[in-house]
């Protein structure tokens, strides 16, 4: 409850009370749990701007904000996006820092990961929206919050069995108070409420907090010392995120006492078991797999949460190469600290290409026609010219 909404966008075209069509924009928002959703409209292309009051305005519809938002790869929040190295624009990512949010983007065609929204922004299209007259944008606004009350939010979902306004009642205690982080100043009472603590993951897989150990996710410690944030909130509950990726690692109630161990059944599956196999068997393919390990597990500290995709785009490149480029490419990007998948894919293709260049350079002299041996020149076949008589001399006569 409380941990994830998904978010996206919409398009529809509608016939307006002057006769003509008008083509309008919404977004769209839905909490996982519940099912509980929110949207709004304009009549333009949406701008970041927009796509920014959108979100505060959700915040205010839900009374809370979730502590993960899943997106699709739209373009008003991220600029690129490739096996984990995401880049968001100037404008989200400040304020996704003011709002202290965890985002996670989508692949590309991988549906299920949002499958909830998608079908929300389906539901809108052919439930809300098809057949209804549009006059104004804010009728149509209004129009549309009471159709969420009667129906989006009102209705039985047909997966859950369940009306989703009467499972937010309960869902919407355990998100995060909207007031609680402001996208101005601050409050500073209520900074030292929601204060952040850094700690380093320990050896089994807990962090200590006020001499209790509390749990994170078999697999989070890392040899090279995983830091995470300790976030408290309502000076109740201890909240986990990863300093890096900020990935929401977990949410432990505080214990009053002292030695005790905090777990979360959740934390027992160990993550890092796959992983650990695939780094192996990629470093075999080097001359050097030590050297190869190190720098594997390199890019694993760099994208810990998309390291099966980058080492699957590693995979690809080492089927397409040679192994002295493949060691020649590892130095480099070892040398220059270069962990990432599509770093690695640059550096062998520019090996590739200075290759290329020398061989081209000093093997591939052409040899000027008139050096050729006369030998080897070849003439035409030439026959007897009592065989051109003797066809001459058949066509006469017939």
């Amino acid at each position: 409850m409380g941990q994830q909404a998904q978010i996206d966008f919409g398009v529809t075209t509608q016939k307006a009370t002057s006769g003509r069509n008008v083509k309008l924009y919404f977004i769209a928002f839905v909490l996982s749990h519940s099912r509980y959703k929110y949207k709004e409209w304009i009549d333009r292309p949406f701008t970041t701007k927009d796509v920014i009051n959108a979100h505060e305005n959700a915040f205010h519809y839900f009374d809370g904000v979730p502590f993960e938002l899943v997106y699709d790869q739209d373009n008003l929040i991220v600029v690129s996006e490739n096996a984990g190295d995401v880049i968001l624009t100037s404008e989200f990512e400040a304020y996704r820092r003011s709002r202290n949010l965890t985002l996670r983007i989508c692949r590309k065609a991988d549906p299920e990961s949002k499958g909830r929204i998608e079908n929300v922004v389906g539901f809108i299209k052919y439930n809300f929206a098809k057949h209804r007259i549009f006059s104004n944008l804010d009728a149509w606004n209004e129009q549309g919050l009471r159709w969420l009350e009667r129906t989006g939010n009102g209705k039985v979902h047909h997966t859950t069995k369940k009306r989703p306004i009467k499972v937010f009642s309960l869902e919407k205690q355990h998100l995060r108070s909207p007031s609680s982080i402001n996208t101005g100043h601050i409050d500073q009472a209520q900074n030292t409420l929601n204060m952040s603590i850094t700690r380093t993951v320990r050896k089994d897989n807990t962090v200590l907090y006020k001499s209790n150990r509390y749990s994170v996710p078999l697999g989070t410690y890392s040899p090279y010392g995983r830091v995470i944030r300790l976030t408290i909130e309502d000076e109740s509950f201890l909240m986990i995120h990863d300093t890096e990726t900020n990935e929401w690692l977990g949410r432990h109630a505080i214990h009053s006492g002292k030695g005790h161990l905090i777990q979360d059944r959740n934390h027992t599956r160990d993550r890092s078991k796959g992983i650990d196999g695939y780094i192996d068997q990629l470093s075999k393919y080097f001359s050097k797999p030590e050297m190869a390990k190190q720098y594997l597990e390199g890019v694993r500290k760099k994208h810990p949460r998309y390291i099966r995709d980058q080492l699957q785009l590693i995979r690809k490149q080492i089927s397409q190469t040679e192994t002295l480029i493949l060691d020649q490419g590892l130095v480099e990007c070892t040398k220059r600290k270069l962990y990432s998948a599509n770093e690695f894919t640059d550096m062998i293709a520019y090996l590739h290409r200075q290759k290329v260049s020398t061989w081209l350079d000093h093997d591939c002299t052409v040899q000027p026609l008139h050096s050729l041996s006369v030998s080897t020149m070849v003439s035409p076949e030439k026959r007897d010219v009592s065989q051109y008589l003797m066809i001459l001399e058949e066509s006469h006569h017939e």
